[in-house]
């Protein structure tokens, strides 16, 4: 059985996400003892249920600054919103950035930053060891 596989970016840099036709024709399949696989419409509800969840996830979290998840995992909440946008505009259906913005943020991103941005929280090591 053949699994679906995340390239990891190198550190320090960056990966370009798949793109959906590309996500489209992975197969992803669940091995319980290889009892099952996921048919296409099951594999897309559960991915959107996925993404759901960690929407309200990072929306419950807003002491959690995009410059952390972005150094710790390499996207935040402003990679989620354009990968949104994008996702809409390759299925003919224009959003523009804040629209996306306010559907990952839960309100206007204006007013996310002005309540919740506050720099980063976490300390990273310098780099080059210097």
């Amino acid at each position: 059985m053949e699994l679906a596989t995340t390239e990891v970016p190198p550190k320090g840099g960056r990966v370009e996400p798949a793109t959906d036709l590309e996500l489209a024709t992975t197969e992803v399949a669940i091995d319980m003892d290889g009892a099952s696989t996921m048919d296409d419409q099951t594999r897309l509800e559960v991915e959107a249920a996925a993404f759901r969840r960690l929407v309200a996830h990072l929306q419950s979290r807003s002491d959690v600054q995009n410059i952390d998840l972005m150094n710790l995992a390499g996207f935040c909440r402003n990679c989620l919103s354009k990968w949104y946008r994008a996702a809409a505009d390759e299925r003919g259906h224009a959003i523009d950035l804040e629209q996306a913005r306010e559907l990952v943020y839960g309100m206007p991103y204006e007013q996310w930053k002005a309540q919740h941005q506050t720099g980063p929280k976490l300390e990273l090591p310098p780099k080059d060891g210097g």
